[in-house]
């Protein structure tokens, strides 16, 4: 099975401008990723970008760069115009490693990739136990609930399962979003069409508009570390001491 690694990247985050271009102990954080990306089964790594200074520090440390629109409001978005232009198959599975995911593993891209072709649903995607109550009631962490087929019932950021007495909270029953995606090429052409929902306006989740058009989204438990996401100067500075230590 062949597979494709698309990254994302945009500079303008709202919580964190430039965010791709922060530096971790001399690399920024988008080289951090694509590092990890190149050393997953992947026959391609793709970053997809709408800025000219992330294009430009991409290629300097040798990646194959995709410029796209700046209108993108998701990062699947972004990928589905990546396809396009790029020409894949219908049937090729493309990766979305988002670009603040510094710390993945490379056999958790494999993995995703490996379950959305196993499975048959429209896309799949990956989760971790929640261990501390903080983490559940952040808003900043994205819940998952799925079921026994391992498919996607409900993300949020509002604490989910939610428990009608407290005293009941059971962390086995909670677990986190990990932003990482894969998907068919023709699944992504699909996507394009498709309007926000009020849900993913709501939640600002744009998985939650391929819930409510009906399509089936896998979700399984990752098979190895993932690290932190950076969303905020927090996340950054918790990833910078993380790999220092590391």
């Amino acid at each position: 099975m062949d597979f494709s690694v698309i990254i994302p990247a945009r500079y303008a985050s709202a919580r964190l401008p430039g965010k791709p271009l922060k530096n971790i102990h001399g690399k920024t954080l988008i080289e951090h990723t694509y590092s990890n990306a190149i050393l997953s089964a992947a026959k391609r790594v793709i970053i997809a970008t709408d800025d000219e200074r992330i294009s430009d520090v991409a290629k300097a440390f040798g990646a194959e760069v995709c410029l796209t629109s700046n209108s993108h409001i998701s990062g699947t978005s972004r990928i589905a115009e990546a396809v396009e232009i790029l020409g894949f198959a219908n049937d090729e599975i493309i990766v979305n490693v988002q670009g603040d995911e510094p710390m993945l593993s490379p056999a958790v891209i494999d993995q995703v990739a490996i379950n959305l072709d196993k499975s048959k649903m429209d896309m799949a995607t990956l989760c971790e136990q929640i261990e501390t109550e903080d983490l559940y009631f952040d808003p900043n962490c994205v819940k998952v609930v799925y079921n026994m087929r391992g498919k996607a019932m409900y993300f949020s950021r509002s604490p989910i399962p939610a428990f009608r007495n407290a005293q009941e909270l059971d962390l086995g029953l909670c677990f986190r979003h990990i932003g990482i995606y894969a998907y068919r090429a023709g699944f992504l052409s699909q996507y394009a069409q498709l309007s926000s929902s009020r849900l993913e306006g709501a939640e600002k989740l744009e998985q939650l508009t391929i819930l409510n058009e009906g399509f089936d989204i896998h979700v399984a438990p990752t098979c190895g570390p993932t690290g932190f996401g950076v969303d905020t100067q927090h996340d950054l500075d918790k990833v910078i001491k993380e790999l220092k230590n590391g």
